[in-house]
C-alpha cells in the first residue's frame, strides 16, 4: 500500500487536483537602467567587493546582498546604500547580476 492509497483511505471524499503546482522561484527585485557600480578595494589590507549604485527600495536590495552571500558562500554587509562583500568576486559578482537582469559596470583593477 503506497501513500496514495493510504491518502485516499484517510480520505475517501477528496479529489485530488489534477494541476502541478508551479515553483517557480523568481525573482522580485526591481531591474533598473543604469547599471550597477562593482568595484574593488582593499580594507585594512583585506580585499572586499563593493556593489552600489541600486535605486530601488532597500529591502529589495538586502534580498540582492543576502542571494549573492548565499551563491559565494562568503561574509559581508549591507551599509550605506553598498552591497560588500568579502573577498574578490567581482567576475562571479557581474555574471550572477547580469543574468538576474542588470546591467554592471566594472570599476577598479
Amino acid at each position: 500500500m503506497d501513500l496514495q492509497d493510504q491518502l485516499k483511505n484517510l480520505f475517501p471524499e477528496h479529489v485530488p487536483s489534477s494541476e502541478e503546482p508551479e515553483t517557480t522561484k523568481e525573482s522580485t527585485v526591481w531591474l533598473q537602467d543604469a547599471p550597477l557600480i562593482c568595484k574593488y578595494e582593499k580594507r585594512k589590507g583585506k580585499p572586499i567587493t563593493i556593489i552600489e549604485g541600486y535605486t530601488g527600495a532597500t529591502s529589495d536590495f538586502k534580498q540582492l546582498a543576502k542571494e549573492i552571500k548565499q551563491l559565494l558562500s562568503v561574509g559581508g554587509s549591507f551599509k550605506n546604500e553598498q552591497i560588500i562583500i568579502q573577498g574578490d568576486y567581482r567576475d562571479k559578482i557581474m555574471q550572477f547580476l547580469q543574468d538576474k537582469g542588470f546591467k554592471t559596470k566594472r570599476v577598479g583593477g
